[in-house]
């Protein structure tokens, strides 16, 4: 790509000062939850408004100090449940920023890459084939640019852009044209590069004067939103019919009505599992949150789910198994090889000149890809004072990569020559085809390539030809080529991708390599990267080429990738057949790319990762989870947190089924029993003040299970509340239910109402910790996990504790609590039944433990 001579793009400081004057680059429409959005819609939560109704039937009553109190409680929730979803919301504004388009634009005469809201108008946009215009602008150089305008348009057909210096003069015209210099905002290049200069940024722009948004991380409901809101609703109808039931038996029964509607107000709010929505909103939100922290993105938040159940990853080669760090460490022409270390190699030998001329020449003047890089800098360092480099040559012609032709070639202009010269690089093989080489030349060259890619070396093959004339052939077939030699690029593999290879083989999930290179070279960085260990050891060839792929019908396809850990030569738009393959096979896939053609492989994939730094616009809005470091061992940290997120979000879940089960229990059975009611609604509102923080901080705060990357991934498709889970949690509120009602009964005999109910309601307290602190471990034991850290856990129970013996013992606060003043002895015994109450979960655990030992026997 051709910059425009002597054009620095904006200095930092006019960039600020236009940003500031101009405002962000941002569309109309951007969904962002305003405070007072929370407010509204947290009080529209069944909870709040049944705490706000027995508020004011307290004061209906005249009880003013209840009510107040009720009423006090109800901001005290509130404040609780507003910072919860504050963080959330600020945890999914720095995703919101992280996954806002990038742009790269020319700044002090500096490449940088920058937020698309910080474009403004006069930036010179660096453009390239996949990206997303960032704003709209003029095409002011560019080869063989086409753009999507389908956004403004509805047309799918791509339009081409011809450069125009003097179009941003005039007005532009309707999108959709052919043959003009103008880009719009929103629209996609689908092919070309070149340079532009934005003319018109936010709600100037064609997009945002026509109002349309674009709206990225929009999807429907996830399987466990829906299971989850299924259960609210059944939930929801038992609370109803349960609370008109009791209702009517108390005031039939003691024909106190009044009383009667606080008893079913209390056992409402014992059964209404409201939990539930906070827990899958926060959890998942701020594990999106510490996923961006390990470097990958969360673009669709349901991705969290199915992350941990991944059963195969297929990851690309370069950049992601690789450092991207592309450096030429072996030439080879005609029989004659060069180790090249620039730490070594003082000079270059004349027959190696004209392979590394050709290889730059082959290339675009000012690259980005780290191979055309390493080109331009083995020609700078040893021929910078040769006649080889041509900086005052013209490019006249460019033929690009296809998928029946692995090369490139250039046509050049040279300043005193008639003929035009002609520059060829690509795979070895399609080098070898466009110079029509003999059989023993073919295989002269095949064994060349064999031994540079034994190496782990990633090697092109190099051509030349002479042209006269300007009517360019319509393939790089009519040029009379003449084979140079091979270049070996090495790439180092990344020091940390052998260790994450193995934790990802003890987690059960196989990892499958997919790259363009020859299969040699996809080998060598097969066995550095231990990826055939991943397969049983006799499993049949682990390596699968795109030609043999392309003669596969979808059935053989599919009984091959089962066994198949190195893709080789694979075309990018082969990753979608190997996708179905894969998910035919019943495997959860997750799969990464970065170039156009990878959007559909990325879409069909049950994760796509996309590459955050080398990857287009594309590529990022077809995934749902982008590597801002293309790093691999980030992907397998993703996966351990997915599990970390899917782990929590069941022990939450557990424990909120468990907790309402006494709770809903002490509302309603001692009123059926005509024992003394043992629960309002004040005791009910202060137990929210545990269960809100408790389902939501303490549980999103929990570590990994020590054994969450040594176990197989779970089934996709399996409940949150299936089998064991739900009757575990049941057990525990069961178990939970017996130990509260026992306390209420003894109090009873042994003290007077007010001191049973405080009897009762210390121990439900006790017992509620007592389920915090089991639902710790997934299955494991509770005293290991009481030596993992969660400070969270120990200030929310801290503050329980705390604030149950204010209401115990603090005089004013124990009247409105119905409370009378109970014995130092019955509160360590409460204490006592509390941790009884732990050892009943552990042993309902060890019983769990012990079936699932046996199934896998």
């Amino acid at each position: 790509m051709v910059l425009p001579a002597n054009d620095a793009g904006l200095t930092t400081a006019q960039a600020a000062q236009r940003l500031a004057e101009d405002g962000p680059n941002a569309l109309p429409g951007d969904q962002r939850r305003t405070l007072l959005g929370i407010i509204k819609e947290t009080l529209c939560e069944p909870m709040f408004l049944l705490l706000l109704a027995a508020g004011l039937l307290y004061l209906l009553l005249g009880d003013l100090q209840e009510g107040l109190i009720l009423l006090g409680l109800v901001l005290v929730v509130l404040a609780l449940t507003l910072y919860q979803e504050g963080k959330t919301e600020r945890a999914l504004e720095s995703l919101r920023d992280l996954s806002s388009p990038r742009a790269l634009v020319l700044r002090d005469g500096q490449p940088l890459r920058i937020a698309g809201s910080d474009v403004v108008l006069g930036d010179i946009l660096i453009l390239a084939e996949g990206d997303r215009i960032p704003a709209d602008a003029v095409l002011l150089s560019g080869t063989e640019v086409q753009v999507d305008e389908s956004l403004l348009t509805g047309e799918p057909v791509p339009v081409s852009k011809v450069a125009d210096v003097m179009a941003v003069q005039a007005a532009a015209p309707r999108p959709g044209g052919d043959g003009q210099a103008y880009l719009f905002s929103g629209t996609l290049l689908v092919k070309g590069h070149g340079s532009a200069r934005v003319t018109a940024t936010g709600a100037r722009s064609e997009i945002g004067r026509i109002g349309t948004a674009l709206v990225s991380l929009s999807s429907e409901p996830s399987p466990l939103k829906k299971q989850t809101a299924s259960l609210v609703k059944v939930l929801a109808l038992i609370a109803l019919a349960a609370s008109l039931f009791l209702v009517a038996a108390f005031g039939l029964l003691r024909g106190d009505w009044l009383a009667a509607l606080l008893a079913g107000i209390a056992l409402a709010m014992a059964l209404l599992p409201q939990e539930f929505t906070v827990v899958l909103t926060v959890i998942p939100a701020l594990g999106a949150w510490r996923l961006s922290k390990q470097d990958v993105l969360t673009r669709r938040i349901a991705a969290i789910e199915t992350l941990g159940a991944t059963s195969v990853l297929c990851v690309d080669k370069t950049g992601t198994l690789t450092e991207n760090r592309m450096t030429v460490a072996e030439l080879y022409v005609q029989g004659h090889k060069l180790l090249i270390d620039y730490a070594v190699t003082s000079e270059l030998p004349e027959r190696f000149h004209t392979l590394v001329e050709f290889s730059i020449l082959a290339s675009v003047a000012a690259p980005f890809d780290p191979m055309e890089k390493a080109f331009h800098r083995l020609g700078q360092h040893f021929l910078q004072d040769t006649e080889h480099l041509h900086h005052d040559w013209t490019l006249m012609q460019q033929y690009g990569l296809t998928p029946e032709l692995r090369a490139m070639s250039h046509v050049w202009k040279a300043q005193q020559d008639q003929q035009h010269v002609v520059a060829a690089k690509g795979a070895p093989e399609a080098i070898v085809d466009l110079c029509h080489l003999d059989g023993a030349a073919q295989a002269r060259i095949a064994a060349a390539v064999d031994a540079m890619a034994a190496k782990g070396l990633r090697v092109l093959g190099v051509a030349q030809a002479r042209f006269e004339g300007e009517h360019w052939p319509a393939i790089e077939h009519d040029f009379e080529f003449e084979f140079i030699g091979l270049l070996g690029l090495a790439d180092p593999l990344r020091g940390e991708i052998p260790d994450a290879v193995a934790e990802c083989r003890s987690a059960g999930i196989r990892v499958v390599m997919i790259t363009g290179d020859y299969p040699a070279t996809a080998s060598a960085i097969a066995r550095q990267a231990q990826l055939q260990s991943t397969l049983d050891a006799d499993a049949a060839d682990p390596l699968l080429t795109g030609d043999a792929m392309a003669a596969m019908s979808d059935a053989e396809l599919q009984a091959r990738m089962q066994s198949v850990s190195i893709c080789a030569r694979i075309a990018p738009e082969q990753k979608l057949r190997i996708v179905q393959a894969l998910k035919a096979n019943g495997e959860v896939v997750a799969m990464t790319g970065d170039g156009v053609n990878d959007a559909p492989a990325l879409k069909a994939a049950h994760v796509g990762v996309a590459m955050g730094g080398r990857g287009t616009d594309v590529a990022r809005e077809a995934a749902s989870l982008v590597l801002l470091d293309d790093n691999f061992a980030s992907i397998v940290r993703a996966v351990r947190l997915g599990r970390r997120i899917f782990d929590n979000l069941r022990k939450s879940m557990s424990y909120i089924l468990a907790v309402h089960v006494p709770i809903a229990g002490m509302a309603l059975l001692p009123v059926l029993l005509g024992w003394p009611t043992m629960l309002f609604p004040l005791h009910i509102a202060f137990l929210e003040l545990v269960i809100d923080p408790a389902c939501s901080m303490v549980f999103e705060n929990e570590p990994s299970e020590s054994d969450v990357m040594r176990r197989p991934p779970r089934n996709v498709n399996t409940p949150l509340f299936g089998g064991l889970t739900l009757l575990l949690a049941l057990l525990q509120g069961l178990g939970a239910l017996a130990v509260a009602m026992g306390a209420a009964m003894w109090g009873a005999d042994q003290l007077p109402e007010g001191g049973a109910r405080a009897f009762a309601f210390a121990t439900l307290v006790c017992t509620n910790l007592a389920l915090i602190f089991s639902n710790r471990s997934r299955a494991g034991s509770l005293w290991a996990s009481l030596w993992v850290p969660n400070r969270t856990l120990w200030i929310v129970a801290s503050a329980a504790l705390a604030l149950m013996a204010l209401a115990l013992y603090l005089p004013w606060l124990a009247r409105l609590f119905v409370f009378e003043p109970l014995p130092l002895l019955y509160l360590g015994a409460a204490l006592g039944l509390g941790l009884a109450s732990m050892f009943w979960f552990e042993a309902v655990k060890l019983g769990q433990r012990q079936t699932a030992k046996a199934a896998s026997i």
